[in-house]
């Protein structure tokens, strides 16, 4: 994706084709990357890249192990 519009706009079709065929396995996974990405965006207005999922995971949870940065 380009940015995090497109990729919000790709799982909202995501989710309605899902929806469609009865697949509610994928229709729960894309709802809760929509909210990540939604989430995402509203900590950063500014930036409008399409975030990796380990940046999304670390705005959600910036105590968790994974999101520590050390200083040298």
């Amino acid at each position: 994706m380009k940015n995090i519009d497109e990729h919000i706009e790709k799982d909202l079709v995501e989710i309605e084709a899902a929806r469609a065929e009865g697949n509610d396995g994928k229709v729960r996974h894309l709802e809760e990357e929509l909210k990540g990405l939604q989430e995402y965006k509203e900590h950063h207005p500014e930036d409008s890249h399409d975030p990796s999922p380990l940046e999304v995971f670390c705005d959600l949870n910036p105590e968790a192990p994974e999101c520590r940065v050390y200083d040298d």
